[in-house]
C-alpha cells in the first residue's frame, strides 16, 4: 500500500487535510502532523495542502474528465 509522506520542513501544521482525510488518519500534534497507522493510501489529503508538504498515496483520476 502506498502511504502519505509529510515534510516537516514544509507543513506549517494548518490542519487542512485532517479535515478532509476519510479515515481520519491524520493527527494533528503540537509540533508536527503525524500519519497514522490506519491511513489507507488513499490520497485525498494531499491536494488540499497549500504548502505542498503532502506526498504519496494512489494516483486518482480527475473528477469530471473523461
Amino acid at each position: 500500500m502506498t502511504s502519505i509522506t509529510v515534510d516537516p520542513e514544509l507543513c506549517v501544521l494548518c490542519g487542512l487535510c485532517t479535515g478532509v482525510c476519510p479515515p481520519n488518519a491524520l493527527e494533528l500534534a503540537p509540533e508536527r502532523l503525524e500519519v497514522r497507522d490506519h491511513c489507507t493510501g488513499c490520497g485525498w489529503c494531499v491536494p488540499y495542502c497549500p504548502v505542498g508538504a503532502l506526498s504519496g498515496g494512489r494516483p486518482r483520476r480527475d473528477r469530471g474528465r473523461g
